[in-house]
């Protein structure tokens, strides 16, 4: 955690801090050990995010992110932000600036070294080129259906192409035809000649480059072949001086093609290592499943705060710091699990309560009148930021004759241990008077619209020179200058721990919650009314809410970041 700083915290500003690392001995900083010890890339430490402009990222590109760039803050090495752009269908300079933002949100920092894998398409082909000079790679003019019927099953081996064994001269030309723009797509791919009976199905002759008329947002129309992932990734590791190429488990099986690649061209060898990928409960972390919740609309965004995206964390209004602090508790490991929601929330709330300020507000009012209070007067009452830090400062908060209560705070019939009020009982206004209620007034259908009560003007400040203990203390807003504030309240996306898992006939989208958002209109004080978007603050009682970018001067709008602890409430739900 990052030295307390007594400022509003402010989602979307970077901090310089290097992403929080375990600082135990897990399989990968075991292997880097060893792998320095016995002086293999010269000792060396280089590490880097390799994204693909497709989407934004997410949680577990988070988690990612702060283990190869905590792996090189760590080992005093480098950082590269790599964009393996080889597929221009899909790829868009929106998700390169959005990912370049969320990066340096999170603390990562590349300096000078931001590369794409378009840079290397010169290089790449001519590699190409060369696997084809060494009889390892051929040109299949089979159709893209032949080639999935061609690689066989995991219990029977491929057949070979009958395009396989064509001349190197043959598959020359043809490729540099490719490059030329001869034919159409799908005409031609060019596979790598390596083993149809492999019991790797990923090893069975794999595509290396596809024909793809399309525009390419850095180079345009320059290219109308593009390597295919498998291919480009790792010789862009090896021009990188890479040294450890960290990926999630399901490369594994591709490392063997990784290797086969780097040692047919005979180049600089980085070590691929996997670890097991973020699952998280009550959410998807699947990039295709991400772009159907945007696409069909069931959310407002890639940066709607019901997201698992960083766009949509940082809206929410959860700290980098926080997100830093999640991805060190959880780890790296080998097996995959599947970690609970509410840890991310613990370490929300775990940084926001010692970083942000104390604000009132009420998000479901109901009018108190305080009977015995002078009509038209009005008191300023001076109180803190922080209760347990007085370097927050303090502000100053109006109080009247008319106020505003949060509606849970009273019951009729009150229960058993219930501390708030109720009709004859007495409360603490926060920082302010005691109040006794003597009448509710309900309308036609039994909704309470009114509390009458009255006040012991002895008790200004909380406290009462009789000494009388009273239990509840409850917090308030005064009518006549209370902000109105739009209050949007998240909770899960999806109802299931476990979206993926469904029935037959279903989509995860049959898991969506109804109830994922529900706006109120809050009073809050009017401390609030110059509110910056991205700002954090703690509604006391209530949770850690973000000033939203919709809000307007004078008309603020917050996301609730993360509930508080509720004792109360859960002793109700037990019964």
């Amino acid at each position: 955690m990052s030295e307390h700083i007594p400022t509003p915290v402010t989602a979307g500003a970077p901090d310089a801090a290097a992403p929080e690392t375990t600082g135990g001995l897990d399989f990968i900083r075991t292997r880097i050990l060893a792998d320095r010890a016995a002086g293999r890339f010269d000792s060396r430490v280089h590490t880097r995010f390799p994204p693909e402009p497709n989407g934004y990222l997410h949680l577990g590109h988070a988690k990612s992110i702060c283990l190869n760039y905590g792996l090189a803050k760590e080992f005093d090495g480098k950082f590269n932000l790599r964009f393996d752009d080889t597929n221009p269908v899909k790829e868009d300079t929106e998700y390169v600036d959005s990912i370049r933002e969320d990066v340096r949100w999170l603390g990562g920092d590349w300096q000078d070294r931001e590369c794409y894998s378009s840079d290397y398409f010169e290089q790449l082909y001519l590699f190409a080129e060369q696997l084809i000079q060494n009889g390892k790679a051929y040109v299949d003019s089979s159709s893209a259906e032949d080639i999935r019927a061609m690689r066989g099953t995991l219990k029977e081996p491929g057949t070979e192409s009958p395009y396989r064994n064509r001349s190197v001269a043959e598959n020359l030309d043809l490729f540099r035809r490719m490059r030329a723009g001869e034919f159409p797509d799908g005409a031609h791919v060019l596979r790598a000649k390596i083993n149809m009976a492999s019991p790797n199905m990923v090893m069975r002759d794999p595509t290396l480059y596809r024909i793809r008329h399309a525009h390419h947002h850095r180079t345009g129309d320059a290219w109308c072949i593009y390597p295919m992932y498998d291919f480009t990734h790792c010789i862009s590791d090896s021009l990188e001086h890479i040294t450890h190429s960290i990926c999630t488990l399901e490369f594994e099986n591709n490392r063997e093609l990784y290797d086969w690649t780097l040692d047919a061209l005979g180049i600089y060898h980085p070590q691929q290592i996997e670890f097991a990928r973020l699952n998280l409960t009550h959410t998807v972390l699947s990039k295709r499943k991400l772009i159907q919740l945007v696409k069909e609309g069931h959310v407002r965004g890639w940066d709607d705060p019901r997201m698992p995206t960083i766009s949509g964390l940082r809206r929410r209004g959860v700290p980098p710091e926080a997100l830093r602090d999640f991805c060190a508790r959880i780890g790296v490991a080998r097996a995959d699990s599947t970690v609970e929601y509410s840890l991310l929330e613990f370490c929300i709330r775990e940084y926001l309560n010692a970083h942000t300020r104390r604000v009132m507000a009420v998000l479901d009012p109901v009018k108190v009148v305080i009977e015995n209070y002078p009509e038209g007067q009005t008191e300023q009452f001076t109180m803190p930021y922080h209760p347990e830090d007085a370097a927050w400062g303090s502000r100053t908060v109006p109080f009247s004759r008319e106020l505003y209560i949060e509606r849970d705070d009273f019951r009729l019939e009150p229960p058993k241990k219930y501390h708030r009020l109720a009709v004859g009982a007495e409360v603490r206004l926060r920082y302010a008077y005691y109040i006794t209620c003597r009448e509710a007034v309900t309308d036609a259908q039994g909704r309470v619209t009114e509390l009458r009560c009255t006040y012991d003007p002895e008790s200004r400040g909380g406290s009462s020179p009789d000494g009388r203990k009273v239990k509840g203390t409850i917090h308030w807003v005064a009518a006549a200058h209370a902000l109105p504030a739009e209050v949007r309240l998240y909770e899960h996306l999806f109802t299931a721990e476990n979206p993926n898992a469904v029935d037959e006939g279903q989509t995860f989208l049959d898991h969506l919650n109804p109830d994922s958002l529900r706006t109120v209109c809050a009073q809050c004080e009017p401390s609030l009314r110059d509110v910056q978007p991205g700002t954090t603050v703690q509604f006391e009682r209530l949770g850690y809410f973000c000033a939203d970018p919709d809000g307007t001067e004078g008309a603020p709008v917050f996301n609730r970041t993360a509930t508080l602890k509720d004792t109360w409430a859960k002793m109700e739900k037990r019964g």
